[in-house]
């Protein structure tokens, strides 16, 4: 009796057990299979990551044509930047000419001016400076040094010497005009490089004052030299109204 109830219990023990196993077996496997993915779920898995990559080929090829984009406008800008030099090259270039033109110019209208001061020539002189009184007579010639400047355009006159000088090659007008006295002579000579060009004379025995004149035009070189003489036994007067005078000017240049 003992016997048969010990067996009872060993089955019952080794049937709860066996069941116990296997339930803990269906737990795992459901588990394992629960951790496993299904086709459709790696379907969607590889969709997600085509659908990715193409967004990021996509935004790839944005940025290499962005690149392209940029390395064509910085090529553009750079061909403009070489442009502009060679502009301002060529500024700098045609400034520098222009520099060199401007400074010929003024070599030229400075020479120009030279020239026509030189052109511009005109004198008029009265004998005496102050005072007035008579010059004369001498029994030969004398120079006449005419000491009252009133007009000398160009300084070609000089008033130390009595000497007109020609400073360009041209004709010139020439005046003399003399003043003098009623019984004695009143005479003078106009000469060219100690050359005689021509006589201003008057002579009456009447009383009252009296006055010579005369002109001429001539062709003077540079450096020619134009004066005036007392003519011999003449005698000429001068006072405040400028009575006796000589004068010229250049008439065109030649």
């Amino acid at each position: 009796m003992e016997i048969m109830v010990f067996f009872s219990l060993l089955l019952l023990v080794c049937s709860v057990s066996t069941n116990q196993t296997k339930a803990d077996n269906e737990i795992l496997d459901h588990q394992i299979l629960n951790q496993q993915l299904c086709p459709h779920d790696i379907n969607a898995v590889l969709r997600e990551m085509a659908v990715s990559m193409a967004g990021q080929k996509v935004r790839i090829t944005f940025l290499e044509k962005e690149n392209q984009d940029q390395a064509a406008k910085l090529e553009s800008q750079k061909t403009e930047i070489d442009k502009q030099k060679t502009e301002t090259e060529q500024l700098k270039l045609l400034s520098k000419e222009q520099e060199a033109e401007l400074e010929s110019q003024k070599a030229e209208t400075d020479q120009l001016k030279q020239q026509l001061k030189g052109q511009q020539v005109a004198f008029s002189v009265s004998l005496l400076d102050q005072g007035y009184g008579d010059t004369g007579p001498f029994n030969t010639e004398i120079p006449l040094i005419f000491k009252n400047v009133i007009t000398n355009i160009g300084n070609a006159y000089n008033p130390q010497t009595g000497i007109f000088t020609a400073p360009v090659r041209g004709a010139y007008h020439l005046d003399l005009k003399l003043y003098g006295h009623a019984g004695i002579q009143t005479g003078g000579l106009l000469l060219r490089n100690g050359e005689n060009i021509f006589l201003a004379h008057e002579h009456q025995s009447t009383a009252g004052g009296v006055s010579a004149s005369n002109g001429v035009s001539l062709l003077l070189e540079v450096g020619d030299e134009v004066s005036v003489h007392l003519w011999a036994n003449s005698m000429v007067y001068d006072g405040a109204n400028h009575d006796t005078t000589f004068s010229g000017h250049l008439i065109f240049t030649m």
